[in-house]
């Protein structure tokens, strides 16, 4: 049996900034274009914060039981390690999967019915990127399945909530917050190419090979640091402020493009998602005190 620590490690809580920064972007835009909704931004990271955790059971269970992490390098996973049974990890997963059905349900009757669809094809999309017979993280498309749904549903949405509104700086933030949480998948599978390989998990890092993937992760990077500034030049100047996001993120960069291999880049998923959430916050908080 796995102790509480083994649960929490195998929850990734290093990820979890990629849960927290879009729901911070898209308040700031919302409290700039009308005016923060504090009560549904809480349940929008609930349901954030829980579809991440789910998502990382969900992978540890279907990666698991494959065999895909039996040579893992980088953090320890309850099924791969034999620590936890499969058939408790799918269950913790499930019950991530209700926390964020829950929430979900609750924004949707304050807000528009039409958001549990949303939520419903959110679920699949975090069950099947390693789960089902044909798991889409196997066929390198978990970077554009995370741009879409941790950058664009998950930005645009937070701010929708609030405002009832579509708005083109959501947008622009999403683009931005997209990008940084794509970084930290794409460092993970860079990292994971030996062992994907021999598993037979095409990632988009398989495909692509080491060198085309150290050039992706630095693409992100400039793409993030773009989309602040165009997140600046349609609301307030003082967005810029989330340039300093390079600060953390020039690490990663450093250690990327230094051909870093193994462990070696297990510190860049850190700096990323720190990358990450200091652009949400530095965006969102300029926007909230002007708007």
């Amino acid at each position: 049996m796995a102790t509480p620590a083994q649960w929490l490690a195998g929850a990734r809580p290093r990820t979890l900034p990629a849960a927290v920064s879009p729901v911070v972007a898209g308040t700031g835009v919302a409290a700039y274009v009308d005016a923060a909704v504090w009560s549904k931004a809480l349940f929008a990271l609930v349901v954030s914060l829980a579809l991440q955790v789910a998502v990382n059971y969900a992978n540890d269970y279907s990666d698991g039981i494959r065999g895909t992490d039996v040579d893992r390098v980088g953090p320890m996973r309850l099924v791969g390690s034999g620590a936890a049974s499969p058939g408790s990890v799918k269950r913790a997963a499930f019950v991530a999967f209700g926390v964020a059905g829950v929430a979900g349900i609750v924004l949707a009757a304050s807000t528009a019915w039409w958001l549990v669809a949303v939520g419903l094809v959110s679920v699949l999309a975090a069950w099947f990127y390693t789960g089902g017979s044909r798991p889409y993280g196997y066929l390198g498309l978990g970077e554009v399945m995370v741009f879409v749904f941790f950058g664009l549903v998950a930005v645009v949405g937070t701010t929708y909530v609030q405002t009832e509104t579509f708005d083109l700086p959501a947008v622009y933030a999403a683009v931005g917050v997209g990008a940084l949480a794509c970084a930290i998948l794409v460092v993970n599978n860079l990292r994971d190419i030996p062992t994907d390989t021999l598993a037979g998990k095409r990632t988009l890092a398989v495909v692509l090979g080491a060198d085309r993937t150290r050039a992706l992760y630095l693409l992100l990077v400039l793409a993030a640091a773009a989309a602040c500034i165009a997140v600046a030049a349609s609301t307030t100047w003082w967005a810029l402020a989330g340039l300093g996001f390079l600060l953390p993120a020039v690490r990663g960069v450093r250690t990327v493009m230094s051909e870093a291999v193994g462990p070696a880049l297990i510190p860049v998923l850190a700096s990323t998602g720190l990358a990450e959430l200091t652009w949400a916050v530095l965006v969102a908080v300029p926007l909230m005190l002007v708007g």
